[in-house]
């Protein structure tokens, strides 16, 4: 982020009267400073202002070292009548902005955060309930011939049916009519079923599709929407 840092002088005070420590004769002048800062989002103006004194003649600054007590004591006394910065912080347009983009990306999420989620469709809510015996679901199955393949050896499209249901063991059994690839739900059979359902275990459940795995895990069944 872009930082500058500048030496404001904020009063000039003739020290003639004293004696310069560096160039005997040669009139001095104390020069009462702030420091300022500025980056693209604020400007500051340092509280404390420091002095400086400066041979008029040879242009130079007197290092603080060089000092006389007499200078300390005129420095102090119009320490206090410098006059005070114009502002101590001020932010600047382009720091505005960004605090008011900050202020409205918490608003936002503290409102997202309180606000009522949306409603869930019919369809959600009908695919959210727990699986029962007549429940009938549209997907695929995927069967492999041996435990642990990747690829699968049979692949199926069409309509399920939940034949039974014991504790975690839900028994699927396929349509009559399965199609090798995807067709719409509305052109395949979804009233004739297996006499005998296989015995599968719910992998995962969400509210839009239900995924479960024979008990032998040859077998895996897709589901996506419900009847």
């Amino acid at each position: 982020m872009f930082i500058s840092f500048e030496k404001i002088e904020q009063a000039a005070y003739p020290a003639d009267h004293m004696q310069n420590p560096k160039h005997r004769g040669n009139d001095m002048i104390l020069s009462m400073c702030r420091n300022k800062s500025r980056t693209a989002f604020f400007t500051v103006y340092f509280k404390k202002a420091f002095g400086e004194y400066w041979d008029t003649i040879e242009n130079t600054r007197i290092a603080r070292q060089m000092w006389t007590s007499e200078m300390h004591a005129f420095y102090k006394a119009k320490r206090i009548e410098t006059p005070k910065p114009p502002f101590i912080f001020k932010m600047t347009i382009a720091g505005w902005l960004f605090t008011l983009g900050i202020m409205a990306f918490f608003i936002y999420l503290a409102y997202d955060s309180m606000k009522p989620p949306l409603p869930k469709s019919a369809e959600v809510m009908h695919m959210e309930k727990p699986i029962a015996i007549g429940d009938v679901f549209f997907g695929h199955f995927e069967a492999y011939k041996e435990k642990g393949d990747r690829v699968a050896s049979n692949v199926g499209f069409g309509w399920f049916k939940i034949s039974q249901v014991a504790g975690d063991t839900i028994y699927v059994a396929k349509s009559v009519e399965m199609n090798k690839g995807y067709k719409p739900k509305e052109q395949l059979n979804s009233t004739n079923f297996e006499a005998e359902g296989m015995p599968a275990f719910i992998k995962e459940k969400t509210a839009y599709t239900v995924r479960l795995i024979a008990v032998d895990t040859k077998t895996d069944f897709y589901f996506d929407s419900k009847k």
